[in-house]
């Protein structure tokens, strides 16, 4: 990953207390994990940013290594990276991530 994407990568989740790497779009996400994490933020009332790594290769491939883990969509509140949708599914059933998101 090149600096300039890590950088990029960086500022948006610093400048979002709630950010969502997804594919597609909330209103139209692109894979099923997507739409269950964008359902699962929708259903707790959360404002979130989103960012559509199929609009950009770069950070499509950058946000794996950014993280460390593998697999998208991928959240972070408050610059903390949180997990993928089977993580969020945990922590929203368990009241975790409405908690996490109060915060």
């Amino acid at each position: 990953m090149t600096e300039d994407t890590n950088a990029r990568i960086d500022a948006v989740v610093k400048a979002n207390p709630v950010v969502l790497f997804m594919k597609g779009t909330p209103l139209f996400p692109q894979c099923g994990f997507s739409s269950r994490a964008v359902a699962i933020l929708d259903h707790l009332g959360a404002t979130y940013e989103s960012v559509d790594v199929l609009q950009d290769q770069a950070i499509r491939q950058g946000i794996k290594s950014y993280s460390d883990w593998p697999t998208i969509p991928q959240l972070y509140v408050h610059g903390e990276f949180v997990g993928g949708s089977d993580i969020m599914m945990e922590m929203y059933e368990s009241g975790e991530l409405a908690e996490l998101l109060k915060a």
